[in-house]
């Protein structure tokens, strides 16, 4: 797999899954930070407040770095971790899954329950559309007027997605391009004349 590419969901998908009563409902849902993290699990947590438990893993960012488990007051290691580890074997990123249970009253002993969130979180990120998406970086180029045709010359040839662009006394465009072929793209903008990339600080 290339580095510069990474998996995650397009859209919120749910599933239900019982065992012995206990009733598990499990979100599978796509977030990019923190914030929005702590809002869908402050949502959840308010309308499932009657809940037993309201357990939780996320995984954030193309590294797959920032992750976190939450048993929310089950046996350590029998609910956030068997979430996680479905996360982690579908290789997924920026998704948070949430897995819900209603107690039935028949308890599961610690290997009922890690099987059943481990069920319960597969079967939200199965029913999940997956998608693949690009590590993209932007790169701000200024340059001459009368230079604009080679510096578009290149953009039409290099296909990088045009963020911005002004054209003032010098002319400034931003674009946004996959990890990968940016070096290439950073390297034919500085050969035109009176190109300058503006690097970050």
């Amino acid at each position: 797999m290339n580095s510069d590419i990474y998996r995650t969901i397009s859209t919120l998908s749910e599933a239900i899954f019982t065992e012995k009563r206990s009733k598990f409902i499990a979100f599978a849902i796509p977030v990019t930070t923190q914030e929005e993290i702590k809002e869908y699990l402050e949502i959840y947590q308010k309308k499932y407040y009657d809940a037993r438990h309201v357990c939780y893993a996320y995984m954030l960012g193309p590294e797959r770095k920032d992750f976190r488990a939450n048993d929310n007051g089950e046996p350590s290691g029998t609910a956030g971790k068997p979430i996680l580890g479905q996360i982690n074997s579908n290789e997924l990123t920026d998704i948070l899954v949430i897995v819900v249970r209603y107690f039935g009253g028949i308890k599961l002993g610690t290997s009922g329950l890690i099987t059943a969130y481990k069920a319960a979180a597969a079967a939200a990120i199965a029913n999940a559309e997956i998608i693949e998406k690009t590590v993209n970086e932007e790169i701000t180029v200024m340059f001459e007027f009368p230079f604009m045709n080679d510096i578009m010359r290149i953009v039409k040839e290099e296909e990088p997605e045009i963020v911005s662009q002004s054209y003032e006394m010098d002319c400034t465009m931003t674009l946004k391009i996959r990890e990968s072929k940016l070096d290439r793209l950073h390297s034919r903008l500085k050969k035109v004349e009176t190109a300058r990339i503006l690097e970050d600080n």
